[in-house]
């Protein structure tokens, strides 16, 4: 497992029962946004490289975690889900621009 890098909260307790030793610390604020923002990319990444739905749910978990910080209820980022697709559409019909003149 790489290291340096925020880990789900059960992974010590893993890795303790496997027999080795995390050697951990607790993010400030400042850290935890910026290490929730690395791992939202790390997860998008393995989606995007897999397709698996595991990795599109470690997407989610990243989403939750970020609207937890930041005080975002999940019922407003809907809110702005919904009014961005009502302005600009979704992705729904699978457009793809291939250029503008």
């Amino acid at each position: 497992m790489s290291t340096d890098k925020l880990v789900r909260d059960r992974i010590p307790e893993i890795m303790q029962a496997a027999g080795k030793r995390a050697i951990t610390h607790v993010a400030t604020e400042e850290e935890y946004e910026r290490r929730l923002r690395d791992k939202l990319k790390e997860e998008a990444t393995e989606f995007y490289v897999s397709g698996r739905e595991e990795e599109l749910a470690d997407v989610l978990e990243v989403v939750y975690a970020l609207c937890e910080l930041k005080k975002i209820p999940m019922a407003k980022l809907e809110d702005v889900r919904k009014k961005k697709a009502a302005e600009r559409g979704a992705f729904s019909k699978r457009i793809v621009l291939d250029g503008s003149k």
